[in-house]
């Protein structure tokens, strides 16, 4: 009997020892409850091991000892099923139904896919039945050097596997039937090891250190060469696996692409959004600011492995012989897909980037959390923060040194936010002619390529080698926007009474959408994002609007003083036949006080975005830049850069954005009708322009010195701008209602000014 009893704690059922789930057990299972005592013992599952209901020999407490204790057999059978399957790789490959006999019944049927981490546990489940094995051995010798063997010595040996093996069991059966892995079967044993049991404790860590070896594996593959191993979808880093699709249907459909340009947007597609952390395989204990860093140190590593990319600098070097002036007329035209005087650039090897020393390092420190018996969260996070800190050095070094991020950082501030001042003003007076016209949505870039290219010409030098990355574009406009100076003109007094309804009603005229695109290279693509230039394209679209304005109020004074020297002149000559020439010249005095009206509005917006906000912002990225050796700390500090030139130039409030729109609108309309300021419906119009200036104008002041603005720190300098404004209280006075006709009248405004 001891002898079927031993077999049974390895899982061998036989004629004594039956398996309650088989059809044999059921034929013979008592009719009567009475006849058995087994089946009232709540130790026993439902499905286990039971003693044959024949046994008439055995007293009731010892069938219930008995039965309690040949349950460990049915534990281990089921234990070593779960390790036996888990650690065979064969049948992952297998297409059968390898269901547990006992799992529920939605999953049988189901093909159970591979997972590493459930190989792992399987691994650590084998030791501790090993150790259950060598237990039931060292049983049976004592029983056979025992002259009178006894049961108690059985359930001694092996008292301390009936706190192990349930557990174990409804372990294994939570995790075949939830079908979990990765993340999740960490997180599931991470929970299991809070018990008060020191033995089951110390057995589920054991699990949960075997769990942690495959994670370390995938830690060190990612963060010491980049490679994402993960072949059944366990890891937290996951790859972006709809992207993936989109991106190659999206190379069928343009096969005509070189492989060289598809590589370098895969490398782009990669860094931007080609991974990301998945929370459902993120375990509990690991904080998702930890898993964020891993997540970029494995895409630096990635970038710093693999710098193939750089060999597109090598292209179209001949062309940088060419002159100064073809070499631009054949580099700017639009759609042009030729590469611009790039920087001569060796090879850089990937032992150049990260040298072995550094990733030594990374897979030292990796390696000595892998072996520690216990999973300490500090070292863990520590580690993290100190590969993260390497990586982001070397993508800095690779970046903001051999990259030159300065250099671009300093060419887009010069041409997307004006700081050439003197090559806008050139284009802008070598253009002035054009944009008079309706742009031609055919030819609209191609009729600026000419007065672009003439500016550069006369002010852009040829040390300047940023020049070529930058390209002239005009997107569609609207159809709704007024095209021209004639369509302004004739619109003027319905669009006035409309103005507000939307932001495209308010633009200048068609040229409005005039934009520059720049051309970036790997790896400033890491950091020169589509997202970042949308925003440099922004402003530059203000700020040229905003020039464009100041342009025009300054040729219409010199037209109008020019106009008034004649007439003066002819006044002189012929005093008998001048009167209407002198009435001519009273008649344009008042105008001369409201263009100085705006033309003081729009000098001192101007100065407050030059040098109120884009200089003493720049000053504070450059000492960031200076200071700084994180790309990561670099990447948001130029955000922080953005954000602040847009914010404080009052580009994200809309209220403020619409009257500037109206305010320059209505300058420009001004501008272009007092050319023809004889006859009178001319004159009405102008007055109707004064009207609504005045009203925009005492708005938007009234806005701007508002607490929510003025004190606030979003803008820091807007006292200034306000005080500029409003030197001589004209401005308060105006806003609080003085006036109350709300119409500039031009003798008092010119008093005030």
């Amino acid at each position: 009997m001891l002898h079927e009893v031993l077999l049974a704690l390895l899982g061998f059922t036989g004629d004594f020892v039956l398996d309650s789930s088989s059809p044999v057990a059921v034929r013979r299972r008592p009719a009567h409850p009475e006849a058995g005592g087994g089946s009232e013992d709540g130790d026993v599952g439902p499905a286990s091991f039971r003693l044959a209901p024949d046994l008439t020999f055995l007293q009731p407490s010892e069938r219930s000892a008995i039965e309690r204790l040949i349950s460990l057999g049915f534990y281990y059978r089921e234990l070593n099923r779960f390790a036996t399957e888990s650690r065979d790789l064969s049948w992952i490959q297998s297409s059968i139904d390898v269901s547990p006999p006992h799992a529920d019944k939605t999953m049988k049927g189901k093909v159970r896919k591979g997972s590493a981490y459930r190989r792992a546990i399987a691994n650590g489940i084998a030791e501790i039945l090993s150790v259950y094995r060598s237990a039931v051995l060292q049983v049976e010798q004592n029983l056979l050097s025992d002259p009178l063997p006894i049961l108690a010595t059985v359930t001694h040996g092996l008292n301390k596997f009936e706190v192990l093996l349930p557990p174990l069991y409804e372990l294994v059966m939570e995790v075949e039937q939830k079908d979990i892995k990765g993340g999740q079967l960490l997180n599931l044993l991470h929970k299991r090891c809070h018990c008060g049991v020191p033995e089951l404790q110390s057995c589920i860590q054991r699990l949960l250190w075997h769990g942690h070896q495959v994670m370390f594996n995938q830690l060190t593959s990612w963060m010491v060469y980049g490679i994402l191993q993960d072949q059944y979808n366990e890891f937290f880093i996951r790859r972006q696996e709809d992207r993936d699709g989109e991106n190659e249907s999206s190379q069928v459909d343009v096969v005509d692409k070189s492989t060289q340009k598809s590589a370098k947007d895969t490398s782009l597609t990669s860094w931007h959004t080609g991974f990301h952390v998945s929370l459902d395989m993120l375990p509990e204990y690991i904080h998702m600011r930890v898993a964020e860093s891993i997540l970029f140190a494995g895409k630096a590593i990635r970038v710093l492995r693999n710098p193939s990319p750089g060999a597109t600098l090598q292209e179209s070097m001949n062309q940088s012989q060419n002159l100064k002036g073809s070499y631009r007329m054949q580099n700017s035209t639009p759609g042009s897909g030729a590469l611009k005087e790039l920087p001569n650039y060796p090879n850089i090897s990937a032992e150049e980037l990260l040298p072995q020393v550094e990733a030594d390092k990374i897979d030292a420190m990796l390696k000595e959390l892998k072996h520690s018996s216990e999973f300490h969260k500090r070292l863990f996070e520590s580690a993290v923060s100190s590969i993260r800190t390497m990586a982001a050095n070397h993508l800095w070094q690779l970046v903001v040194v051999r990259a030159d991020l300065n250099g671009h950082l300093k060419a887009l501030k010069d041409y997307f936010l004006l700081a050439k001042g003197d090559f806008f003003q050139c284009f802008l007076e070598e253009s002035r002619q054009l944009m008079r016209l309706p742009p031609r949505q055919s030819t609209a870039e191609a009729d600026l390529m000419v007065p672009f290219q003439l500016a550069a010409l006369k002010t852009i030098g040829e040390e300047d080698k940023y020049f070529a990355r930058v390209s002239l574009r005009m997107p569609l406009f609207g159809i709704k926007a007024s095209t021209s100076q004639k369509d302004l003109q004739k619109s003027s007094t319905s669009e006035l009474s409309t103005q507000g309804k939307a932001t495209s009603e308010l633009a200048l005229d068609g040229w409005d959408s005039i934009a520059l695109e720049y051309s970036v290279d790997w790896p400033l693509q890491l950091f020169f994002t589509p997202d970042v230039v949308s925003k440099y394209r922004k402003v530059f679209q203000y700020l040229i609007r905003l020039k464009r304005t100041q342009m025009e109020l300054e040729k219409s004074w010199a037209a109008v003083m020019q106009q008034d020297h004649a007439d003066f002149s002819d006044y002189c000559k012929d005093r008998k036949t001048g009167s209407a020439t002198q009435l001519r010249r009273q008649r344009t005095k008042p105008l001369w006080r409201v263009r100085e009206h705006m033309a003081f509005l729009i000098r001192n917006l101007q100065f407050y975005i030059q040098v109120d906000v884009i200089e003493s912002q720049w000053n504070v990225l450059q000492a960031h830049v200076q200071d700084s050796h994180d790309f990561t700390e670099l990447v948001s500090f130029h955000q922080e850069y953005l954000s602040a030139l847009i914010s404080q130039s009052f580009l994200d409030i809309g209220s403020v954005s619409r009257i500037l729109d109206s305010i320059m609108k209505l300058c420009l309309q001004f501008c272009w009708s007092i050319e023809q300021y004889e006859n009178s419906t001319n004159m009405f119009e102008i007055d109707h322009i004064t009207e609504e200036f005045n009203k925009k104008s005492n708005s938007l002041y009234t806005i701007l010195r508002s607490s929510r603005l003025a004190g606030s720190q979003r803008a820091p300098f807007l006292r200034q701008f306000l005080m500029r404004l409003n030197y001589n209280s004209f401005f308060e006075t105006t806003a609080r209602g003085v006036m109350n006709s709300g119409r500039l009248r031009p003798s008092t405004a010119g008093a005030q000014l």
